[in-house]
């Protein structure tokens, strides 16, 4: 258990150091909008069993909404990282499988 713990925490900040949201042309990283983690949790079971795919990835993403304007509206995470924003994250957790 401590060392899936101390896995996820490492592919937590990977994501949240390497992957942003882009708005206006704008960059929030994960971390400062405190997502990593959770998109870490929900990817590491699918690294740690070897079954990781692109559509699981977007399928994660795309589950995880993300609130603005105060929480007026949510949109999903998948929206807000670039193409080649995911692009990365895949070639990150490729690293980490």
């Amino acid at each position: 258990m401590a060392n899936s713990t101390q896995d996820i925490e490492a592919l937590a900040a990977d994501i949240g150091d390497k992957i942003y949201i882009d708005v206006a042309k704008w960059h929030l990283y994960l971390s400062d909008a405190h997502l990593h983690t959770t998109i870490a949790e929900q990817i590491y079971p699918l690294l740690e069993n070897k079954s990781l795919t692109e559509e699981q990835v977007q399928d994660i993403l795309r589950r995880t909404k993300v609130k603005l304007g105060g929480g007026k509206t949510e949109l999903p995470l998948l929206d807000l990282i670039p193409d080649n924003g995911l692009k990365d994250l895949m070639a990150l957790l490729e690293d980490h499988s």
